[in-house]
């Protein structure tokens, strides 16, 4: 495995200073957002696309440091019956044209939720027993509907444009967000659409992810080095689930932070060891989203803990 870095997190950098800066803590793979919600500072999709100089000086920057695209990210939701949500799917086929030519292979992003029937416009996050209400089976149904249609599709798009992998980020709050619901999209639509597996996102609803890992066998195309910590105090009370803002630390149920403060560095050892017995030999791409230190100080703890704990 290779370490490698979602560059939002330099968002503030612009692209050379970004390459020079990741360069810099001897990291050679980048993981940019070139679609959907992301910050994409670094990666101007459209102009890329429309400018053949442009997009040639773009690829002699990385191949003047001996370094690569790990992926793109278009993680948003396309699903949403609206102008945002249209704009997030032109971006998204936009991310998997400029793929292709930029030779990289493999797309990072979100399934998407839909609202809950076709005259609705909100997305509607089903999590309840849905016997009850009766119209909870007809909307989760219609959903999936939704959701199996507009996959099909793009993963034909994506094949015509060369990606060779899609990886579903599993994400609460989208229509994949375990191991199962990975499963079910997987097995509804194509093979190329496999599973970005976040650790942090299964952490923070209770589920195992080394226990997860080993069930998604064959289809773990991209891993985010990303952790949660479940707050001792709050959680005991008011138990996972929570709607409170990211910036509200103290507060929170848990929280995102950097890598080895939430789980010890023993497990970390034990997730990649496992992954990597699985056949997973591709990048662990850092995802820095700890509000409770700075940039700079999540940036270097977390690359110290996966350094420890890589399986190389």
């Amino acid at each position: 495995m290779e370490l490698a870095i979602c560059t939002d997190v330099f968002a503030d950098l612009g692209y050379t200073d970004m390459l020079d800066k990741v360069k810099s803590m001897g990291i050679d793979a980048v993981e940019m957002t070139a679609g959907g919600w992301g910050a994409r500072k670094h990666c101007n999709t459209e102009e890329l696309l429309s400018d053949a100089e442009k997009l040639s000086t773009f690829k002699k920057e990385l191949e003047s440091r001996g370094m690569r695209i790990s992926a793109l990210n278009t993680s948003c939701n396309p699903l949403w019956p609206s102008a945002t949500g249209e704009e997030y799917k032109k971006s998204m086929y936009q991310c998997a044209e400029l793929a292709g030519k930029l030779g990289v292979k493999k797309i990072v992003a979100m399934a998407g939720l839909p609202a809950g029937n076709e005259k609705d416009t909100t997305p509607n996050w089903i999590t309840s027993t849905i016997s009850w209400p009766a119209f909870m089976a007809p909307a989760y149904q219609y959903q999936w509907n939704v959701t199996i249609e507009f996959w099909k599709e793009y993963a034909d798009h994506c094949k015509r444009c060369g990606v060779e992998q899609i990886a579903i980020e599993e994400f609460p709050g989208t229509m994949v967000w375990s191991a199962e619901t990975l499963l079910k999209l997987r097995n509804a639509t194509d093979p190329m659409i496999g599973i970005n597996l976040d650790p942090s996102h299964m952490i923070v609803l209770g589920a195992d992810p080394i226990a997860a890992a080993r069930a998604l066998k064959g289809c773990i195309f991209h891993v985010h080095g990303k952790d949660a910590r479940i707050e001792r105090g709050t959680s005991d009370v008011n138990g996972l689930l929570d709607p409170r803002p990211v910036t509200e630390t103290a507060e929170r149920m848990w929280n995102y932070v950097a890598v080895g403060c939430g789980q010890d560095l023993a497990w970390w050892k034990e997730f990649f060891s496992v992954l990597s017995m699985l056949g997973y030999h591709g990048d662990v791409s850092l995802e820095m989203e700890d509000l409770t230190m700075s940039v700079e100080a999540g940036v270097a703890t977390s690359i110290d803990a996966l350094r420890q704990t890589i399986s190389r």
